[in-house]
């Protein structure tokens, strides 16, 4: 019956460790894009996500990325915002790790200000 009840509960977490998949979004503003992934599913405090930006087709270099993750305020709750700035990887990969507070949906705002041209600012939302 121990063995029985063994097998049951470690199919059970087998299972549940196999639908958590990892994170993916496109988001888009004009002519630039951002490919947002994360090797693990978004949850409560630290998310770190790989960030894939393209402007105009090409890569940008060099540039200043920042993320601001909020939550706006809500009746019985306040506000809650995370900001970080990204570490440049190379050839248009950035680093970000962003504090989320709790689950829900949050505003995810990505500001790119490259050497030249346009400050740009991609806006999506991701729920967990």
């Amino acid at each position: 019956m121990k063995k029985i009840l063994l097998v049951l509960l470690s199919l059970t977490l087998t299972a549940s460790l196999l639908q958590a998949a990892a994170f993916e979004k496109d988001a888009k503003f004009r002519t630039t894009k951002v490919h947002i992934s994360s090797e693990k599913p978004i949850g409560t405090g630290s998310n770190t996500f790989i960030l894939d930006i393209t402007q105009a087709g090409k890569v940008p270099q060099g540039a200043k990325v920042s993320v601001k993750a909020f939550m706006p305020a809500m009746p019985g709750m306040p506000a809650m915002k995370s900001k970080a700035n990204a570490k440049d990887l190379g050839n248009g990969k950035y680093e970000v790790t962003v504090n989320v507070a709790m689950g829900g949906t949050w505003q995810f705002h990505i500001f790119i200000t490259p050497t030249e041209g346009k400050k740009s600012r991609v806006k999506t939302s991701m729920n967990f």
